[in-house]
């Protein structure tokens, strides 16, 4: 008699980062809060990190919200917040010690959803030089030291996975992007060649690009004008929300290395 097919249980499914640990910069707001909440409910344990003392409401929010997803017999701590501005190594540094510290094991996940843009809207050739090392400093130095970071911390062989946020801005090389898209076009060569370079460690890396997301810093310095061509420009007719975000984190992305993944709904 042929045996019936297997299929995995809701809680089985649920379970599959289960107590792993995961950092997640700039987690308080937008796509890295869904992404904090989304690990969550696969069984992660996270490190919601922000930098701005006014994050610091939205992130102690974010952690409450993921602590009261445990049954209420079961008091482990699943989550905490740490304030770390990325672009400085010895913050860094201490946002993955405290982790370690706080959760008894190394992290297993880091993503760097932690970035700026520019606001102004500023050409190239007006933009402050001051902005211009700020825009890198946070998305670029920022990112370049949470995945040295991850990669001299993580476990080898243990099945590491380092997401980093990039932008499909680097693809569609519009005006007055420059500055962010320059940004961002090195951390998915950073992220390319970093999977190179831990081969055989078992740790994947891969970066995620998406299009026009409608989160505060996409709208900020920009008029309804403005947000509504661009959301025509997209063949589905909309910007992207933050649940259209994916990213691999599980065992099962282990086939997916050294890639940069566009989620724009077409746009580029």
């Amino acid at each position: 008699m042929a045996s019936s097919p297997t299929t995995t249980t809701p809680t089985a499914a649920a379970n599959t980062l289960q107590d792993r640990v995961a950092i997640v910069t700039g987690a308080s707001r937008g796509i890295g809060k869904v992404i904090a909440l989304h690990l969550a409910s696969l069984g992660a344990k996270l490190v919601i990190n922000y930098t701005s003392p006014s994050s610091k409401t939205y992130a102690d929010q974010l952690v409450c919200q993921i602590n009261s997803l445990t049954l209420p017999s079961i008091t482990t701590l699943r989550a905490i917040a740490i304030q770390a501005d990325v672009s400085d190594e010895f913050q860094v540094k201490a946002l993955f010690n405290t982790a370690e510290q706080t959760f008894n094991t190394q992290p297993h996940i880091v993503v760097t959803s932690a970035g700026i843009f520019d606001s102004k809207y500023s050409s190239l050739f007006d933009i402050e030089a001051s902005h211009f090392d700020r825009i890198f400093g946070i998305n670029t130095r920022g990112t370049f030291l949470c995945i040295k970071e991850a990669a001299n911390s993580f476990k080898r062989g243990g099945g590491g996975r380092i997401v980093t946020m990039s932008s499909s801005a680097v693809r569609s090389l519009k005006e007055k992007y420059g500055a962010y898209a320059a940004s961002k076009a090195a951390v998915n060569v950073m992220t390319t060649i970093l999977a190179k370079e831990l081969k055989g460690s078992g740790i994947t890396v891969n970066a995620v690009a998406p299009g026009p997301v409608a989160t505060e810093m996409f709208f900020e310095g920009k008029t309804e004008e403005m947000v509504k061509k661009i959301a025509e420009e997209c063949p589905l007719k909309r910007l992207g929300k933050v649940e259209d975000v994916g990213f691999l984190a599980s065992d099962a992305g282990e086939w997916v290395n050294g890639q940069v993944i566009r989620v724009n709904g077409g746009y580029v």
